[in-house]
């Protein structure tokens, strides 16, 4: 299957449009087309053994939940594991994608499936996605005179992004033209200007910012609320049965026990410092955390579960593994990365 139909796969189980600002998801190396992939391999980290891996198998695409480029890279150098690793798969012919916070965000992504092994109950959105798209703004403002309408209107016209409504209402003093013009934020200042010379226009104008409407159960973070409460130490158990670990850190939070009810859950997969931080639960479940902020949880009376950033996340492959195999078809074989593993083990 040509490249281009799996990466469009990709970004309609998981729209690039959820990611976090900050990320870097998508298609990140490219190999020079045509390229045909019929071997697609998933790995939540990028690493030189799962490189080695995906050349071993015959690899077309891989899928790397964590971004392996981050950071702009000025030069590709094999000093550098992480440049080797696009030189080889640059040799190599091996495209690699990273859906990472887009796959976070998504209803029914890692974060649900995190909550999944917790128990039935109702799970709320901690950060909500926002539509995708530019920012922008609505200016209104009234206009009396016909000639000086039709000179606005015009100088309007000629910037781009910029579109309008009028409507004509009559009034004691004539028609008066009420026009509400709808611009990105590059067009806001130039349109801005065009009506500043027009001193009784500018008078009445009126600067809205249009804000993006939020998409419902997309976002960052989740609230799971138990529909019967649990232990501290049974949501314990459920957590290392549903991540298949055998041992995770746990910080009680203040007057807790193990034996201390837990009816809510506040989750973030891999790092939840910064999503979690603030939010009244019971129980804290994430990857890592900061020793600060594990004591300013405590000090809240929540307790905190980590199981290492990568643990939260790497199980949800086989999940993308069947969604993906059910969309490819026999044409791309979906595989998981048996070398990929977190790199904490303990000891």
């Amino acid at each position: 299957m040509e490249l281009s139909k799996v990466v469009s796969v990709l970004e309609e189980l998981a729209p690039l449009s959820l990611a976090e600002s900050w990320d870097n998801v998508g298609l990140l190396v490219e190999p020079s087309p045509p390229h045909t992939v019929s071997t697609l391999m998933l790995t939540n980290d990028l690493t030189p053994a799962v490189m080695d891996e995906a050349k071993s198998k015959g690899v077309g695409l891989i899928v790397s939940y964590h971004p392996p480029l981050f950071r702009p890279i000025k030069r590709l150098r094999c000093s550098s594991w992480k440049e080797r690793l696009v030189v080889q798969a640059l040799e190599r012919g091996v495209a690699v994608y990273s859906p990472h916070t887009a796959l976070d965000c998504l209803a029914g992504g890692v974060n649900d499936w995190l909550c999944g092994g917790l128990g039935a109950g109702s799970v709320d959105v901690l950060s909500q996605a926002q539509c995708s798209g530019p920012t922008g703004h609505r200016l209104e403002f009234r206009v009396e005179r016909k000639d000086e309408l039709n000179t606005i209107l015009s100088g309007l016209t000629d910037i781009p992004g910029v579109s309008y409504q009028h409507s004509t209402a009559r009034s004691a003093d004539g028609e008066v033209a009420s026009v509400s013009v709808s611009c990105p934020s590059s067009a806001l200042t130039p349109a801005v200007q065009l009506l500043s010379k027009h001193s009784t226009v500018y008078s009445t104008l009126t600067v809205l910012q249009v804000t993006k409407p939020p998409l419902p159960d997309h976002g960052q973070g989740r609230l799971c609320t138990l529909d019967q409460p649990i232990t501290v130490a049974l949501a314990v158990q459920r957590i290392k049965s549903h991540l298949g670990l055998a041992h995770v850190r746990l910080a009680l939070g203040a007057q807790c026990t193990l034996e201390s009810t837990v009816r809510t859950v506040a989750v973030c997969a891999g790092s939840g410092s910064s999503v979690l931080q603030g939010v009244k639960a019971d129980l804290y479940l994430t990857g890592e955390m900061s020793h600060h902020d594990v004591l300013d949880a405590v000090a809240m009376g929540a307790s905190v579960v980590l199981c290492e950033h990568s643990n939260t996340e790497r199980g949800f492959l086989t999940v993308l593994q069947e969604r993906l195999s059910a969309r490819l078809g026999p044409a791309v074989s979906v595989r998981l990365s048996e070398r990929d593993a977190d790199p904490l083990t303990v000891v």
